[in-house]
C-alpha cells in the first residue's frame, strides 16, 4: 500500500507513541486524520502536520460510528490508541473494566468493520493494529490488558485472511516494552535486570514498514523478548516459572500504580 498521498486515520494521535506515528506518517506524504480525546493536545499536532483533528472518545459507542462517517475517505486505519489496563482483575469496577475492552478490542473491531466495505469497493485499503507482546503471552498483573491484546491478534489475524483478495490488507504490530513513550514510560517503571526496551521510533517504522509491504505480523522488540514470547505462548507454565523468578511481579505492580489514575 502506497502511503504518499493517503488519507490516514490514526487513533489514539495524543499519546506519545501516537505522535510519533504522525510524524512519521507526514513524512511519507500521508493525508492525516488524527482522533483522540484531548483537544488541547490534538489540534496543535494537526496544525503542525497539515493534517485535521477529530476529537473522540472511543469507549462512546456513537463517537466510533460518528469518527467513521468523519473519516469516510481514509483508506489506511492506523488503530493505535488504547487504555491503560494494568493490575489485578479484581482490582477494576465493571465499568472501568468495560471502558478498558471497549477502547482497547472493540473500537478497533468496529472502526475495521465500519471502514473496511469502502477500501474492499475501491479495491485498495490497509487496516493496521497497533497490539503488544502482551498479546502473546501473559504476564502477572495483565489479565485484562493480555485479555485485549490476544483478541485484537486474533482479530487481525483472522480479519487479514476474511479480506484475502480484496485489495486490502491487515496487518498486526506488536511493540515490547517502548522507553520514551506510551504507557509504560509514563507509569516510570523498572524492567527487571537485562530486559531492554525499544523506541517509539522503531514502532513507527515497523508500521509503515507493515503497511508499505502488507506484512500479517511485526514483532518490535530486542531478540531476547522476541524469543521469550514465543516460547511463552506455547508454554504458558514455562513462561510463569520464568517470569515470577524475574521479578516480573514488581514490574507490574509498579506499572499498575503508575496507570491508575488514568485508566
Amino acid at each position: 500500500m502506497r502511503i504518499g498521498g493517503t488519507t490516514v486515520l490514526l487513533t489514539g494521535a495524543t499519546g506519545g507513541i501516537g505522535r510519533t506515528l504522525a510524524h512519521a506518517l507526514a513524512a511519507k506524504g500521508a493525508k492525516l486524520l488524527l482522533t483522540g480525546r484531548r483537544e488541547e493536545v490534538l489540534r496543535p499536532l494537526a496544525d503542525q502536520l497539515g493534517g485535521r483533528a477529530i476529537v473522540a472518545d472511543l469507549a462512546e459507542r456513537s463517537d466510533v460510528e460518528r469518527l467513521v462517517e468523519e473519516a469516510s475517505d481514509a483508506r489506511i486505519l492506523v488503530a493505535n490508541a488504547a487504555l491503560p489496563s494494568s493490575g489485578p482483575v479484581l482490582d477494576y469496577r465493571p465499568e472501568e473494566l468495560d471502558r478498558a475492552l471497549d477502547v482497547n478490542l472493540r473500537a478497533p473491531m468496529l472502526l475495521s468493520r465500519l471502514m473496511a466495505p469502502h477500501m474492499v469497493e475501491s479495491g485498495s485499503g490497509h487496516l493496521v493494529m497497533i497490539g503488544s507482546l502482551s498479546g502473546r503471552t501473559a504476564s502477572p498483573g495483565a489479565a485484562l490488558y493480555n485479555a485485549a491484546k490476544f483478541g485484537l491478534r486474533g482479530f487481525a489475524l483472522g480479519l487479514r485472511q476474511d479480506l484475502y483478495g480484496t485489495g486490502v490488507g491487515v496487518s498486526l504490530v506488536q511493540p515490547g516494552f517502548v522507553g520514551d513513550a506510551g504507557m509504560f514510560a509514563d507509569a516510570g517503571t523498572s524492567l527487571p535486570t537485562g530486559v531492554r526496551t525499544i523506541s517509539s521510533r522503531r514502532v513507527a517504522a515497523a508500521t509503515i514498514r507493515a503497511i508499505e509491504r502488507n506484512r500479517a505480523e511485526v514483532n518490535v522488540a530486542p531478540l531476547e523478548l522476541r524469543l521469550g514470547t514465543a516460547i511463552g505462548g506455547l508454554f504458558p507454565a514455562l513462561a510463569e516459572r520464568a517470569q515470577r523468578g524475574a521479578g516480573a511481579g514488581e514490574a507490574s505492580r509498579q506499572l499498575a500504580e503508575g496507570q491508575r489514575d488514568k485508566r
